[in-house]
């Protein structure tokens, strides 16, 4: 048995830079990954995903070129050189993060498949045969998720793509059937649509991305049915069955045929670790249940990242590497209790939130007032000819203060953080509204935004 300050399962956002703090810190680490180094985010989530939305914009412009003064011929897209290029990016980032470890001294690297022995054992099957019986007085599970398989009748009998196999299509789909109205659903298929596939999205629920509010669910939806994609909500699919060389979806009012099938329904845990051997407690969606420091129930097993549930981004598992290395290395007491949650979904123009929406500042009673802006409104928007969706704030009605923002907008991302930065540093909207930015820029229109508190 090799003994280890800290065994870390998966190399997740956090599990990475965990055992490199760790390591400078003079600590003995052993780092287990199954299969590639860099977690969903960079092997089969963000990195790939916005690589191929990037290609997807480019044809989209392409194809708006004569919106601009600008001729070009037929656009089309090669799917192959869509991949390559993909494929690059992910080998490139992935190769870095396992570069960053082993040349990393006090970190071993482990490939193999993991399983808790007890409280402070790690059994590992090695990739290349053999095994391995860790001990660590801390083990750390950063194992993430995989996408959800539905209990769809029908659907272990028929060819279906989930979020990981659809970025490794070389053929484009003629006809894209979506099942899911969330935000990985969404981005496939404006994608998909982009580069020349007929879209249909069946979504279960009474409108898309139902946490959102009912204005920011017609705007998205409003701009994926300009782009041609059709939307059928309210729509649950009953069973899934062979259609020639396609696929037949029959709903609960009607079906829809396609030649390709994707199922983005969600994610689960990856917690086939033995958990309940050692003690350690799940939710009934099977994801691990952590306190606010990330421990488990069982002391000197935490969690980090998406397997214990909560918002599944990259950068909340990045804050989880914070908050342990923190109490870990400095004594502190960091938690992950009250932290802001920002989200952006990559569609274009880009849907961003940050706080409270309104309909939960509704919800908890709160006085509160909100600034809306349409995105036509705003000077840079309109010389770009990227006038689609609205900006919308929440601020307290006392105080001043900003409670949250959602922006449907082009780079709505950048704009969402820059009202981030105001709520950490709880700077009023008034002292915004008021502020010089540069002009024509897509920041500046903050100003247009709040100036809509003003007494008529």
């Amino acid at each position: 048995m090799s003994t280890y300050d800290a065994v870390i399962i998966g190399t997740g956002q956090s599990g990475k830079p965990l055992a490199i703090a760790l390591a400078q810190a003079g600590w003995k680490i052993a780092v287990i990954e199954r299969e590639h180094v860099g977690g969903t985010c960079i092997n089969v989530g963000c990195t790939p995903t916005k690589t191929m939305v990037a290609s997807g914009r480019v044809a989209y412009l392409a194809r708006r070129a004569s919106d601009y003064g600008v001729a070009t011929g037929p656009v089309a897209v090669d799917m192959r050189r869509v991949l390559e290029r993909k494929r690059g990016v992910v080998e490139s980032f992935r190769g870095y993060v396992q570069e960053s470890l082993e040349k990393t001294s006090k970190v071993e690297l482990i490939f193999g498949e993991a399983r808790l022995g007890d409280a402070m054992r790690v059994l590992v099957e090695l990739r290349g045969g053999g095994k391995r019986d860790l001990k660590g007085k801390r083990i750390v599970i950063n194992t993430g998720g995989r996408p959800a398989v539905p209990p769809i009748a029908g659907l272990d009998g028929v060819p279906f793509l989930d979020s990981t196999s659809i970025m490794d299509l070389a053929e484009l789909p003629e006809h894209l059937v979506v099942l899911g109205g969330g935000y990985v659903g969404l981005e496939f298929s404006q994608m998909f649509r982009r580069f020349g596939s007929r879209v249909t999205v069946v979504n279960r629920d009474p409108r898309l991305i139902l946490r959102e509010d009912p204005d920011v669910s017609a705007g998205v939806e409003k701009i994926l049915e300009e782009d041609g994609i059709e939307v059928l909500n309210s729509a649950q699919a009953m069973r899934v069955e062979k259609s020639g060389r396609g696929v037949r979806v029959v709903l609960n009012s009607g079906e829809v045929s396609g030649s390709h099938l994707l199922v983005a329904v969600g994610r689960v845990p990856n917690t086939d670790l033995n958990l309940g051997e050692a003690g350690v407690k799940t939710d009934k969606a099977g994801f691990i249940e952590v306190n606010s420091g990330l421990e488990t129930s069982v002391p000197g097993i935490y969690a980090i990242g998406d397997v214990k549930g909560g918002p599944a981004f990259t950068h909340i598992s990045y804050d989880d590497f914070r908050v342990l290395r923190e109490n870990w290395l400095n004594g502190g007491s960091a938690t992950i209790d009250g932290r802001l949650v920002p989200n952006c979904v990559f569609i274009d123009p880009q849907l961003a939130t940050v706080g409270l929406t309104e309909t939960e500042a509704q919800s908890r009673g709160l006085d509160y007032r909100v600034a809306k802006l349409p995105m036509k409104r705003v000077a840079r928007a309109y010389e770009m000819s990227e006038t689609r969706g609205f900006m919308k704030a929440v601020v307290d009605a006392k105080t001043a203060q900003i409670l949250g923002c959602t922006i449907l907008g082009i780079e709505g991302g950048e704009i969402m953080s820059m009202l981030q930065i105001a709520m950490m540093g709880k700077i009023p909207y008034t002292a915004i509204k008021e502020a010089v930015f540069a002009h024509p820029t897509l920041a500046e229109s903050l100003n247009n935004l709040f100036m809509t508190l003003d007494p008529a």
